[in-house]
């Protein structure tokens, strides 16, 4: 079993909780997700991937390979799927691993954790996990693929722009003034008075 950075199963798990801020099922699962996908990409090659779902899987990528969503090796498309194409950055050659439903049900503890089953609260997670940990590589399918070469396009660095509304910098690619200033973002926030903050 390959742990990416981490010496030891147990030292994976400890640092999963403190990134992702709790004991995940799913950071497990996507550590044997992983092990699958380097099992069947050429040793030595320069790896991006490409994660189905913004939950669990894509903090334990990050935590396991060199891939982040930072540094852009890391692309999410949330099709909402426990899935991920690993793929050569040059050649964009790779393979798309995902859970397999019919296998799962093999596994009832895994069963009812991933398909909400049962309340959170009546779950045994120590069963889970280990039931993940016995069906490791089997709970997934692979296939080969290619991604479209559009995603391996490597954007030229281009110096952001001064928004006239908002006063802030963003990339010229966005138009003339900032998406946030043009509303094509939904308002994720609104400004409080001085007043009212200090108030708090």
């Amino acid at each position: 079993m390959n742990y990416g950075p981490f010496s030891s199963y147990e030292e994976y798990l400890k640092e999963l909780e403190r990134f992702h801020g709790k004991k995940a099922p799913g950071g497990v699962l996507a550590l044997h997700m992983v092990n699958v996908a380097r099992e069947l990409l050429p040793e030595g090659i320069l790896m991006d991937v490409i994660c189905e779902t913004r939950k669990c899987l894509a903090d334990a990528i990050q935590l396991l390979t060199p891939c982040t969503v930072g540094n852009h090796w890391l692309k999410i498309v949330d099709t909402g799927r426990f899935a991920a194409v690993f793929y050569d950055k040059e050649t964009g050659e790779g393979v798309r691993v995902s859970l397999n439903m019919e296998r799962m049900k093999l596994y009832p503890a895994v069963n009812e954790w991933f398909l909400k089953l049962i309340p959170k609260k009546d779950q045994d997670l120590t069963a889970i996990i280990d039931g993940i940990n016995i069906a490791g590589s089997s709970l997934f399918d692979s296939c080969p693929v290619a991604v479209d070469p559009k995603v391996l396009l490597v954007r030229p660095k281009v110096p952001p722009v001064v928004c006239p509304v908002c006063g802030e910098a963003y990339p010229p690619s966005h138009g003339p003034v900032c998406r946030g200033c043009q509303g094509a973002t939904e308002a994720y926030f609104h400004e409080r008075s001085v007043e009212a903050a200090v108030k708090k």
